[in-house]
């Protein structure tokens, strides 16, 4: 597990300088009149996803974290059931979008990861998984006025869109 943390973070972060750097071919700055440049969010979430990196290679050369501390190579077979259940559980999500749309996928990998994986109370996961798609549209649709799949959500939506507009 301490080799897999190191690799993971070190990948992780060239892919964010690369981020980074194509981000920045369009505006990451603001431009008056109409808002932040196209390159703004990924350029800026990329720093972050970098400075997450950076964080986790220094808790790991500290050995702050369980995986840093193990003697394990790479995976143990815990570990590799666990990625193969997120890895599933993503690819599940990123395929119902085009059945139930965002704010339907994201609301059932959130039971399944809060509840199911997790082990949260009902009253947390149910919070979480009726809060986040509604503050995801409004953050997508409304502030930065991008369309989202909806899926046969879509009708579910339209008393906010009529609220707004």
């Amino acid at each position: 597990m301490r080799m897999a943390e190191l690799v993971m973070a070190v990948v992780m972060a060239v892919f964010s300088l690369y981020l980074m750097w194509k981000s920045a071919e369009l505006p990451i700055g603001w431009i008056p009149g109409e808002g932040p440049g196209g390159g703004a969010w990924p350029f800026w979430l990329a720093t972050g996803m970098l400075l997450c990196c950076i964080a986790t290679v220094y808790r790991w050369a500290r050995r702050l974290t369980p995986e840093s501390r193990s003697e394990d190579v790479y995976m143990d077979s815990r570990a590799f059931k666990l990625f193969l259940l997120n890895a599933g559980a993503l690819a599940a999500m990123i395929g119902l979008f085009h059945i139930v749309g965002a704010y339907g996928a994201i609301p059932a990998f959130l039971i399944f990861y809060l509840r199911f994986m997790g082990g949260h109370s009902w009253r947390l996961t149910g919070t979480f998984a009726v809060v986040t798609p509604v503050i995801t549209f409004l953050f997508f649709e409304i502030a930065l006025q991008k369309t989202l799949p909806k899926g046969f959500t879509d009708p579910w939506f339209e008393p906010i869109f009529d609220f707004f507009y």
